[in-house]
């Protein structure tokens, strides 16, 4: 990483600059790994703190974090961890929004041999689903599906429930 340092008067020591390399080159992995990211440190000494802004173009989005502390090291760090949290939080976002959803689970239907000439029975496995109770069966079925294949709870043997003409249920155990 690039960094440019603005309004300091003198030069820092050889082990505050490592240091402070050392945590630029955290941030630029975290940005995007490569390295090849500016940064822009302008210092201002007031009293007797010193105030540190930090400013890194990223894409189309510029990182700012400002730090102030009696030393200027840790003004700098300050300002530094505030642009980690920046650069996290950019990450997890692009992270959550570019990766791939999971695709619903469909039933798999697979043709069996023929029963008749010219039919043809088709296998669904709607998968493994959680045994249910006779209640939660019938709050389940709505007004529009005639049938319903559950596991039952209690008994856990495959039931059907059928509604009838007249509007009312049967219930078929196995």
């Amino acid at each position: 990483m690039q960094v440019t340092y603005t309004g300091l008067h003198q030069n820092l020591d050889a082990k505050v600059q490592a240091k402070l390399d050392a945590k630029f080159s955290k941030l630029s992995k975290l940005l995007d790994g490569r390295g090849e990211h500016k940064a822009h440190v302008i210092v201002s000494h007031q009293k007797r703190s010193f105030k540190a802004e930090v400013t890194v173009p990223f894409y189309d989005k510029e990182f700012v974090g400002i730090g102030s502390d009696a030393d200027l090291f840790k003004a700098v760090s300050i300002a530094l961890e505030k642009l980690d949290a920046q650069a996290v939080k950019q990450r997890t976002k692009w992270r959550a929004t570019h990766r791939r959803q999971a695709k619903p689970e469909t039933p798999t239907v697979q043709p069996a041999q023929a029963a008749a000439p010219g039919k043809r029975i088709f296998r669904v496995s709607m998968g493994r689903r959680k045994p249910i109770t006779l209640e939660e069966a019938v709050l389940i079925m709505d007004d529009r599906s005639n049938h319903l294949v559950f596991r039952d709870a209690e008994t856990d043997r495959l039931s059907v429930l059928v509604r009838r003409g007249d509007g009312h249920l049967d219930l078929i155990e196995s």
